[in-house]
């Protein structure tokens, strides 16, 4: 099977768990000594759709997934799957698929091998091993060694080991890491995949131009806290800006305030009005007589709300232009969790 190729369908050899797949949060609080990791945090994942969860380094994302998935005992609060405790799952691996760290494989063990040891030891017939490696494009190398394995090869391999009892919800702890464009391209089709499949995916990521492009809500952490959730469409909601360009907009911009609409002017001289369509100032600057030389939308951007939500968690040194620090941070390599 091609890398770029998606199933046409997530075979159920496993048997599916009873359940919708929701994940309910409700008060979540973990206290470490002094450290409140988690605080009074609430929030649900709905079937049917992707969802990102993100946050800086240290705002609370692998512990609230590890007291999700039992590994860890909340301070107070109760987090669910299906209504119940992880723990209180009659089949959890044919319920909740989860991968919240970079798997450790045996170095002499094929793909092939290391996935016939999970059925085994959960009880699925052995030839869902090969069933998933199709599914993750690693059909081609199961019979390789794990230590021949690049970075993006484990991924998918450890993303298989999820898929093995069928489930219905996946967890995902930075699954993106070590893909190449193309592997990325594939993964966000396989989550629309499953999505589309009536699953739970909830995906915790820093690559928020990935996160925007495949998720269908967002929820944002700082400090342990929630900052903000809902669907993208939510999130976007009145934040894209107008960019205008002229040799005088003076009359554009006094007509844009008499309409409720105000614009900023920078200092290259343009005008910058938050707008979600373009229709209404194009129409004014013609009423008005106003030359323009560009008339552009600079759409909602997942990466600039974070880092406005976020902003201070982790400040360093900055290396940003004015024009940069304004209207979004520079994502780099190893940015936030």
């Amino acid at each position: 099977m091609s890398s770029t190729e998606q199933p046409t369908h997530t075979a159920n050899h496993a048997g599916t768990a009873t359940g919708d797949g929701r994940i309910v949060i409700e008060h979540l609080t973990k206290v470490f000594g002094t450290q409140r990791a988690v605080d009074d945090l609430s929030f649900t994942v709905e079937p049917g759709s992707v969802t990102g969860f993100l946050g800086p380094n240290g705002a609370g994302k692998t512990t609230t997934l590890r007291m999700l998935l039992g590994l860890v005992a909340p301070t107070s609060g109760i987090a669910t799957v299906n209504g119940v405790r992880y723990a209180q799952l009659r089949r959890p691996i044919q319920t909740v698929g989860a991968a919240l760290e970079a798997s450790s494989f045996h170095p002499a063990h094929t793909g092939l091998q290391h996935l016939r040891i999970y059925c085994a030891a959960a009880g699925l017939p052995s030839s869902r091993a090969s069933e998933v490696l199709d599914l993750v494009g690693l059909s081609n190398a199961g019979k390789k060694k794990t230590k021949g394995y690049s970075m993006g090869m484990r991924q998918r391999l450890g993303l298989a080991a999820t898929l093995l009892g069928d489930p219905k919800v996946l967890i995902l702890d930075e699954p993106a890491n070590g893909l190449d464009p193309e592997g990325i391209r594939w993964l966000r089709g396989f989550f629309r995949h499953l999505a589309s499949e009536g699953r739970t995916v909830l995906v915790s990521s820093h690559q928020l131009a990935e996160v925007q492009a495949v998720a269908d809500r967002a929820v944002i952490l700082n400090q342990g806290r929630l900052v903000r959730a809902g669907t993208i469409e939510e999130l976007s909601a009145g934040t894209s800006t107008a960019v205008v360009r002229g040799p005088d907009l003076r009359p554009l911009q006094q007509a844009l305030a008499s309409a409720g609409m105000q614009g900023t002017t920078e200092t290259d001289g343009s005008l910058r009005v938050r707008a979600d369509e373009l229709t209404q100032i194009g129409h004014l600057a013609f009423a008005n007589n106003v030359e323009l030389h560009e008339l552009s939308l600079e759409e909602f951007d997942l990466e600039q709300l974070f880092f406005t939500l976020t902003e201070g968690a982790h400040r360093g040194a900055s290396f940003e232009s004015p024009e940069t620090a304004q209207y979004g941070a520079i994502q780099t390599q190893g940015g936030p969790r």
